[in-house]
Protein backbone atom coordinates (compact mmCIF):
# COMPACT_ATOMS: atom_id res chain seq x y z
CA UNK A 1 0.00 0.00 0.00
CA UNK A 2 1.28 3.51 -0.89
CA UNK A 3 2.88 5.44 1.92
CA UNK A 4 2.53 9.66 2.48
CA UNK A 5 5.57 11.39 1.11
CA UNK A 6 3.70 15.07 2.14
CA UNK A 7 4.18 16.34 5.85
CA UNK A 8 0.42 18.01 6.34
CA UNK A 9 1.58 20.55 9.42
CA UNK A 10 -1.57 20.99 11.52
CA UNK A 11 -2.16 24.35 12.96
CA UNK A 12 -1.92 23.76 17.26
CA UNK A 13 -3.46 26.16 19.45
CA UNK A 14 0.03 27.69 21.73
CA UNK A 15 -1.21 27.72 25.61
CA UNK A 16 1.00 30.88 27.18
CA UNK A 17 1.69 31.44 30.80
CA UNK A 18 2.04 34.61 32.77
CA UNK A 19 5.28 34.15 35.34
CA UNK A 20 5.88 37.51 35.99
CA UNK A 21 2.82 38.25 38.05
CA UNK A 22 2.95 37.62 41.98
CA UNK A 23 1.37 34.78 43.48
CA UNK A 24 -0.99 34.41 46.50
CA UNK A 25 -3.49 36.57 45.32
CA UNK A 26 -6.51 33.76 45.31
CA UNK A 27 -8.68 33.37 48.17
CA UNK A 28 -10.74 31.02 48.49
CA UNK A 29 -13.40 29.71 51.17
CA UNK A 30 -11.68 26.61 53.03
CA UNK A 31 -13.65 24.06 52.39
CA UNK A 32 -12.23 20.47 52.78
CA UNK A 33 -0.40 10.17 5.45
CA UNK A 34 -2.23 8.49 5.46
CA UNK A 35 -1.96 5.07 6.80
CA UNK A 36 -2.18 1.58 4.24
CA UNK A 37 -5.58 2.30 4.87
CA UNK A 38 -6.71 5.32 3.89
CA UNK A 39 -10.01 4.64 4.57
CA UNK A 40 -9.64 4.43 8.25
CA UNK A 41 -7.51 7.37 8.47
CA UNK A 42 -10.37 9.49 6.83
CA UNK A 43 -12.87 7.87 8.94
CA UNK A 44 -10.95 9.16 11.83
CA UNK A 45 -10.27 12.67 10.89
CA UNK A 46 -13.53 13.11 9.95
CA UNK A 47 -14.83 11.69 13.40
CA UNK A 48 -12.94 14.13 15.64
CA UNK A 49 -13.83 17.28 13.23
CA UNK A 50 -17.57 16.32 12.91
CA UNK A 51 -18.23 16.80 16.75
CA UNK A 52 -18.40 20.71 16.21
CA UNK A 53 -20.56 20.30 13.35
CA UNK A 54 -23.19 18.35 15.68
CA UNK A 55 -22.92 20.26 18.27
CA UNK A 56 -23.13 23.48 16.58
CA UNK A 57 -26.81 21.82 15.35
CA UNK A 58 -27.88 21.16 18.98
CA UNK A 59 -28.80 24.10 20.42
CA UNK A 60 -31.29 23.44 22.64
CA UNK A 61 -28.40 21.89 24.99
CA UNK A 62 -26.31 24.94 25.80
CA UNK A 63 -24.58 25.24 29.00
CA UNK A 64 -23.20 28.07 31.36
CA UNK A 65 -19.28 27.76 32.67
CA UNK A 66 -17.70 29.41 35.14
CA UNK A 67 -13.85 29.76 34.78
CA UNK A 68 -11.89 30.34 38.04
CA UNK A 69 -8.25 32.10 37.30
CA UNK A 70 -6.00 34.66 38.44
CA UNK A 71 -3.21 36.44 36.26
CA UNK A 72 -0.43 34.33 36.98
CA UNK A 73 -2.73 30.98 35.82
CA UNK A 74 -1.24 28.81 33.29
CA UNK A 75 -3.03 28.71 30.31
CA UNK A 76 -5.54 31.48 31.12
CA UNK A 77 -5.38 32.92 27.68
CA UNK A 78 -5.76 30.62 25.96
CA UNK A 79 -8.70 29.05 27.97
CA UNK A 80 -10.65 32.22 27.13
CA UNK A 81 -10.05 31.57 23.50
CA UNK A 82 -11.37 27.57 23.87
CA UNK A 83 -14.35 29.03 25.65
CA UNK A 84 -15.12 31.68 23.04
CA UNK A 85 -14.96 28.90 20.51
CA UNK A 86 -16.11 25.70 21.37
CA UNK A 87 -19.73 24.40 20.92
CA UNK A 88 -22.91 24.31 23.21
CA UNK A 89 -21.59 27.13 24.98
CA UNK A 90 -24.52 29.25 26.48
CA UNK A 91 -22.14 32.20 28.56
CA UNK A 92 -18.85 32.06 30.64
CA UNK A 93 -19.24 33.80 34.05
CA UNK A 94 -15.20 34.15 35.13
CA UNK A 95 -14.24 34.73 38.83
CA UNK A 96 -10.69 36.40 39.46
CA UNK A 97 -10.45 37.41 42.75
CA UNK A 98 -7.99 40.56 41.67
CA UNK A 99 -10.20 41.39 38.89
CA UNK A 100 -7.29 42.11 36.78
CA UNK A 101 -8.35 39.89 34.01
CA UNK A 102 -11.95 40.39 33.64
CA UNK A 103 -11.14 43.00 30.65
CA UNK A 104 -9.04 40.11 28.73
CA UNK A 105 -12.02 38.42 29.19
CA UNK A 106 -14.63 40.20 28.10
CA UNK A 107 -12.93 41.30 25.20
CA UNK A 108 -11.91 37.51 24.42
CA UNK A 109 -15.29 35.54 25.56
CA UNK A 110 -17.26 38.65 23.59
CA UNK A 111 -20.92 37.86 23.56
CA UNK A 112 -20.10 34.78 25.96
CA UNK A 113 -19.21 36.69 28.39
CA UNK A 114 -21.79 36.93 31.44
CA UNK A 115 -20.10 38.71 34.33
CA UNK A 116 -16.98 39.19 36.24
CA UNK A 117 -16.73 37.85 39.89
CA UNK A 118 -14.26 38.52 43.15
CA UNK A 119 -16.21 35.80 44.63
CA UNK A 120 -15.88 32.28 44.35
CA UNK A 121 -19.05 31.68 45.90
CA UNK A 122 -21.27 34.41 44.62
CA UNK A 123 -20.68 33.38 40.91
CA UNK A 124 -21.29 29.67 41.66
CA UNK A 125 -24.67 30.96 43.63
CA UNK A 126 -25.82 33.53 40.43
CA UNK A 127 -24.13 31.85 37.51
CA UNK A 128 -24.92 28.10 38.26
CA UNK A 129 -22.87 26.63 35.88
CA UNK A 130 -22.77 22.95 35.01
CA UNK A 131 -19.19 22.98 34.15
CA UNK A 132 -16.59 25.14 36.24
CA UNK A 133 -12.69 25.71 34.47
CA UNK A 134 -10.25 25.92 37.19
CA UNK A 135 -7.01 27.45 36.27
CA UNK A 136 -5.01 29.19 39.42
CA UNK A 137 -1.58 28.83 40.68
CA UNK A 138 -1.19 25.01 42.03
CA UNK A 139 -1.53 25.68 45.68
CA UNK A 140 -4.75 27.84 44.75
CA UNK A 141 -6.63 24.92 42.89
CA UNK A 142 -7.77 22.69 45.64
CA UNK A 143 -9.90 24.98 47.71
CA UNK A 144 -11.61 26.37 44.24
CA UNK A 145 -12.25 22.66 43.02
CA UNK A 146 -13.54 21.77 46.28
CA UNK A 147 -16.17 24.57 45.84
CA UNK A 148 -16.95 23.85 42.36
CA UNK A 149 -18.14 20.55 43.41
CA UNK A 150 -20.05 21.45 46.52
CA UNK A 151 -22.05 23.51 44.35
CA UNK A 152 -22.71 20.87 41.56
CA UNK A 153 -20.59 21.49 38.82
CA UNK A 154 -18.35 19.30 36.88
CA UNK A 155 -14.68 20.64 37.04
CA UNK A 156 -12.48 20.44 34.35
CA UNK A 157 -9.11 21.69 35.78
CA UNK A 158 -5.27 22.38 34.81
CA UNK A 159 -2.56 19.92 36.19
CA UNK A 160 -1.44 20.62 38.71
CA UNK A 161 -4.48 21.27 40.49
CA UNK A 162 -2.97 20.22 43.92
CA UNK A 163 0.28 20.06 45.78
CA UNK A 164 0.12 17.18 47.25
CA UNK A 165 -1.47 13.88 46.27
CA UNK A 166 -3.56 13.92 49.47
CA UNK A 167 -5.33 16.77 48.46
CA UNK A 168 -6.45 15.68 45.13
CA UNK A 169 -7.46 12.49 46.78
CA UNK A 170 -10.15 14.31 49.05
CA UNK A 171 -11.40 16.11 45.50
CA UNK A 172 -11.86 12.41 43.65
CA UNK A 173 -13.84 11.06 46.71
CA UNK A 174 -16.17 14.11 46.78
CA UNK A 175 -16.47 14.13 43.25
CA UNK A 176 -17.51 10.47 43.52
CA UNK A 177 -19.84 11.59 46.38
CA UNK A 178 -21.28 14.20 43.83
CA UNK A 179 -21.76 12.58 41.01
CA UNK A 180 -19.81 14.45 38.72
CA UNK A 181 -16.28 14.43 37.12
CA UNK A 182 -13.20 16.26 37.87
CA UNK A 183 -10.85 16.09 34.33
CA UNK A 184 -7.61 16.91 34.65
CA UNK A 185 -6.54 19.15 31.45
CA UNK A 186 -4.87 15.98 29.76
CA UNK A 187 -5.28 17.32 26.17
CA UNK A 188 -2.71 15.15 24.05
CA UNK A 189 -4.94 12.53 24.62
CA UNK A 190 -7.08 14.38 22.23
CA UNK A 191 -4.83 14.18 19.38
CA UNK A 192 -5.90 12.36 15.93
CA UNK A 193 -2.47 10.69 16.05
CA UNK A 194 -2.81 9.93 20.17
CA UNK A 195 -6.10 8.07 18.92
CA UNK A 196 -5.08 6.39 16.05
CA UNK A 197 -2.17 5.25 18.39
CA UNK A 198 -4.80 3.67 20.51
CA UNK A 199 -6.51 2.49 18.09
CA UNK A 200 -3.61 0.27 16.11
CA UNK A 201 -2.27 -1.00 19.76
CA UNK A 202 -6.30 -2.04 20.74
CA UNK A 203 -6.12 -3.93 17.21
CA UNK A 204 -3.18 -5.84 18.12
CA UNK A 205 -1.09 -3.79 15.16
CA UNK A 206 2.58 -4.25 16.92
CA UNK A 207 1.53 -7.11 19.54
CA UNK A 208 1.86 -7.48 22.76
CA UNK A 209 3.08 -4.44 24.45
CA UNK A 210 7.34 -4.85 25.80
CA UNK A 211 8.36 -1.66 26.20
CA UNK A 212 8.27 2.10 25.77
CA UNK A 213 10.05 5.32 25.45
CA UNK A 214 8.99 8.87 26.38
CA UNK A 215 10.85 12.42 25.94
CA UNK A 216 9.14 15.90 26.80
CA UNK A 217 12.17 18.54 26.51
CA UNK A 218 11.55 22.41 25.75
CA UNK A 219 13.92 25.02 26.81
CA UNK A 220 16.10 26.18 29.35
CA UNK A 221 15.97 29.84 28.48
CA UNK A 222 12.67 30.36 29.94
CA UNK A 223 14.36 29.40 33.66
CA UNK A 224 17.03 32.30 33.46
CA UNK A 225 14.60 35.00 33.59
CA UNK A 226 14.33 36.89 36.96
CA UNK A 227 10.45 36.72 36.39
CA UNK A 228 10.64 33.12 36.31
CA UNK A 229 12.41 32.67 39.35
CA UNK A 230 9.94 34.86 40.87
CA UNK A 231 6.79 32.77 39.86
CA UNK A 232 4.67 30.53 41.62
CA UNK A 233 6.21 27.57 38.75
CA UNK A 234 9.73 28.21 40.42
CA UNK A 235 8.27 26.98 43.96
CA UNK A 236 7.88 23.55 45.31
CA UNK A 237 5.38 24.99 47.92
CA UNK A 238 3.18 26.45 45.57
CA UNK A 239 3.46 24.21 42.44
CA UNK A 240 4.24 20.76 44.18
CA UNK A 241 6.97 20.27 41.84
CA UNK A 242 8.63 21.30 38.32
CA UNK A 243 8.90 19.59 35.00
CA UNK A 244 7.65 16.67 35.65
CA UNK A 245 4.41 17.61 37.42
CA UNK A 246 4.45 20.38 35.02
CA UNK A 247 4.91 18.67 31.28
CA UNK A 248 6.04 15.25 31.88
CA UNK A 249 2.68 14.42 33.60
CA UNK A 250 0.68 14.44 30.51
CA UNK A 251 3.31 11.80 28.82
CA UNK A 252 2.55 9.56 31.80
CA UNK A 253 -0.97 10.05 31.65
CA UNK A 254 -0.98 9.58 27.60
CA UNK A 255 0.90 6.29 27.62
CA UNK A 256 -1.63 4.69 30.37
CA UNK A 257 -4.31 5.28 27.80
CA UNK A 258 -2.73 4.51 25.00
CA UNK A 259 -1.73 1.04 26.49
CA UNK A 260 -5.03 0.51 28.35
CA UNK A 261 -2.64 -0.54 31.28
CA UNK A 262 -2.02 1.52 34.58
CA UNK A 263 1.71 1.87 35.71
CA UNK A 264 2.16 -0.31 39.05
CA UNK A 265 6.04 0.11 39.85
CA UNK A 266 8.17 3.42 39.16
CA UNK A 267 11.66 5.20 40.28
CA UNK A 268 13.65 7.84 39.04
CA UNK A 269 16.07 10.81 39.39
CA UNK A 270 15.04 14.90 39.58
CA UNK A 271 17.57 17.26 39.73
CA UNK A 272 18.38 21.00 38.87
CA UNK A 273 20.75 20.50 35.65
CA UNK A 274 20.65 24.17 34.79
CA UNK A 275 22.07 25.70 38.47
CA UNK A 276 18.71 28.02 37.93
CA UNK A 277 17.59 29.67 41.58
CA UNK A 278 14.47 27.58 41.26
CA UNK A 279 13.19 25.24 44.26
CA UNK A 280 11.91 22.72 41.88
CA UNK A 281 13.20 20.43 39.53
CA UNK A 282 14.15 21.15 35.64
CA UNK A 283 15.11 17.83 34.61
CA UNK A 284 13.40 14.14 35.48
CA UNK A 285 14.08 10.58 34.29
CA UNK A 286 11.91 8.42 35.43
CA UNK A 287 11.55 4.66 34.62
CA UNK A 288 8.48 2.26 35.33
CA UNK A 289 6.79 -0.95 34.81
CA UNK A 290 3.10 -1.60 33.58
CA UNK A 291 0.55 -3.66 35.20
CA UNK A 292 0.65 -6.85 32.20
CA UNK A 293 4.68 -6.58 32.74
CA UNK A 294 5.67 -3.62 30.16
CA UNK A 295 8.64 -1.53 31.06
CA UNK A 296 8.90 2.24 29.79
CA UNK A 297 11.01 5.43 30.56
CA UNK A 298 10.39 8.98 30.19
CA UNK A 299 13.26 11.97 29.84
CA UNK A 300 10.85 15.39 30.95
CA UNK A 301 13.76 18.21 31.01
CA UNK A 302 14.45 21.95 30.13
CA UNK A 303 17.26 21.39 27.74
CA UNK A 304 17.35 23.53 25.24
CA UNK A 305 17.84 26.93 23.51
CA UNK A 306 14.77 27.30 22.12
CA UNK A 307 12.00 25.20 20.89
CA UNK A 308 10.69 21.63 22.36
CA UNK A 309 11.31 17.71 21.27
CA UNK A 310 9.19 14.41 21.69
CA UNK A 311 9.15 11.43 21.22
CA UNK A 312 6.58 8.20 21.86
CA UNK A 313 8.16 5.00 20.82
CA UNK A 314 6.33 1.65 21.54
CA UNK A 315 7.93 -1.65 20.71
CA UNK A 316 5.58 -4.53 20.68
CA UNK A 317 5.47 -8.35 19.80
CA UNK A 318 4.66 -7.50 16.28
CA UNK A 319 6.24 -4.39 15.65
CA UNK A 320 6.54 -0.62 16.71
CA UNK A 321 4.67 2.72 16.51
CA UNK A 322 6.87 5.90 16.74
CA UNK A 323 5.23 9.69 17.41
CA UNK A 324 7.03 13.17 17.43
CA UNK A 325 4.22 14.97 18.49
CA UNK A 326 4.76 18.26 19.65
CA UNK A 327 6.84 18.68 16.65
CA UNK A 328 3.50 17.36 14.61
CA UNK A 329 5.41 14.52 12.90
CA UNK A 330 3.08 11.84 11.37
CA UNK A 331 2.46 8.77 13.26
CA UNK A 332 4.69 6.35 11.92
CA UNK A 333 4.16 2.38 12.72
CA UNK A 334 5.57 -1.14 11.17
CA UNK A 335 3.74 -4.18 11.84
CA UNK A 336 5.34 -7.86 11.51
CA UNK A 337 1.64 -9.63 12.10
CA UNK A 338 0.82 -11.98 9.32
CA UNK A 339 -1.29 -10.13 5.90
CA UNK A 340 0.25 -7.04 7.35
CA UNK A 341 1.22 -4.30 4.86
CA UNK A 342 4.97 -3.98 4.11
CA UNK A 343 7.03 -1.29 5.15
CA UNK A 344 6.51 1.65 7.48
CA UNK A 345 3.26 3.01 7.27
CA UNK A 346 2.26 6.63 8.05
CA UNK A 347 -0.59 8.43 9.50
CA UNK A 348 -0.99 12.59 9.07
CA UNK A 349 -2.83 14.46 11.54
CA UNK A 350 -4.67 17.51 11.37
CA UNK A 351 -5.42 18.66 14.78
CA UNK A 352 -6.84 21.77 12.61
CA UNK A 353 -8.62 23.52 16.25
CA UNK A 354 -5.61 22.77 18.40
CA UNK A 355 -6.16 19.81 21.78
CA UNK A 356 -6.77 22.02 23.87
CA UNK A 357 -9.82 22.60 21.84
CA UNK A 358 -11.04 19.57 21.04
CA UNK A 359 -10.41 18.28 24.51
CA UNK A 360 -12.86 21.29 26.10
CA UNK A 361 -15.39 19.93 23.14
CA UNK A 362 -15.17 16.81 24.07
CA UNK A 363 -15.64 17.73 28.14
CA UNK A 364 -18.30 20.16 27.59
CA UNK A 365 -20.58 17.86 24.69
CA UNK A 366 -19.92 14.70 28.16
CA UNK A 367 -22.14 17.08 30.04
CA UNK A 368 -24.72 17.80 27.56
CA UNK A 369 -25.22 14.58 26.24
CA UNK A 370 -24.01 12.46 28.69
CA UNK A 371 -21.43 10.81 26.85
CA UNK A 372 -18.08 9.77 28.46
CA UNK A 373 -15.54 12.25 29.47
CA UNK A 374 -12.37 12.12 27.99
CA UNK A 375 -10.76 11.53 30.98
CA UNK A 376 -12.34 10.35 34.12
CA UNK A 377 -11.74 11.37 37.75
CA UNK A 378 -9.93 8.16 38.62
CA UNK A 379 -8.00 8.33 35.57
CA UNK A 380 -7.31 12.09 36.36
CA UNK A 381 -6.18 10.82 39.82
CA UNK A 382 -4.32 7.78 38.40
CA UNK A 383 -1.89 10.00 36.69
CA UNK A 384 -1.46 12.37 40.03
CA UNK A 385 -0.49 8.99 41.70
CA UNK A 386 1.98 7.79 39.28
CA UNK A 387 3.62 11.62 39.39
CA UNK A 388 3.78 11.82 43.36
CA UNK A 389 4.85 7.98 43.67
CA UNK A 390 8.01 9.00 41.20
CA UNK A 391 8.58 12.39 43.56
CA UNK A 392 8.86 9.47 46.41
CA UNK A 393 11.15 7.75 44.96
CA UNK A 394 13.68 9.81 44.16
CA UNK A 395 13.19 11.13 47.84
CA UNK A 396 13.81 7.85 49.37
CA UNK A 397 15.76 6.30 46.66
CA UNK A 398 13.37 3.01 46.52
CA UNK A 399 11.12 2.13 43.88
CA UNK A 400 7.28 2.68 44.66
CA UNK A 401 4.19 0.72 43.77
CA UNK A 402 2.02 3.11 42.41
CA UNK A 403 -1.35 2.30 44.40
CA UNK A 404 -4.52 1.44 41.47
CA UNK A 405 -6.96 4.43 41.22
Amino acid sequence: MPRSTQNHVPRVTEMTQSPSYPSGCLRFPKISRRSCLSESAAVLTASVFSRFAVAESDNEKLINIGLITEPSASHRSGYLDVLASCSGVRSVSVVDPTEDTIDDAKRRLGDRFNRGFRDVQQMLATARPELTVVTTEGHNAPAAVTAALQAGCHVLTEKPSCTKLEQFEQLARLAEQKKRHVMLAMATRSSGAIKKAKQLIADGVIGKPYSVHLLWVADQTRLTKPAYHQSWLADRERAGGGKLIYHGVHYLDVIQHLLDEPIREINGFTQNVGGQPIEVEDSAVVSFRFAKGATGTLNAGYYLGSGKQSAIRIWGSHGWLKLEHIERHPLRWRSTRPGAPEGIQEFDYADESGWYELFFQDAINSIRRGSPPPITTRESLRVLRTVFSAYKAVETGRTQTVEPA
